[in-house]
């Protein structure tokens, strides 16, 4: 039981997490940019937000 407790706190953290992204990190998407030419920095907030949306995608 306490583990489906820390489960589904762990999940509406992430789910904040991705909020939060959304509205302070850009999106690439929109700007159209080739993955193959983004920067180091552009690539490390790809990660990050795969990463939190993966996380908070879990059900």
């Amino acid at each position: 039981m306490v583990f489906f407790l820390y489960l589904h706190k762990r999940i509406k953290m992430y789910k904040l997490l991705a909020q939060l992204n959304k509205l302070l990190l850009p999106s690439f998407t929109k700007q159209h940019l080739d993955l193959a030419k983004a920067k180091k920095w552009q690539m490390a907030i790809i990660g990050w937000r795969y990463y939190v949306t993966t996380r908070a995608l879990d059900n």
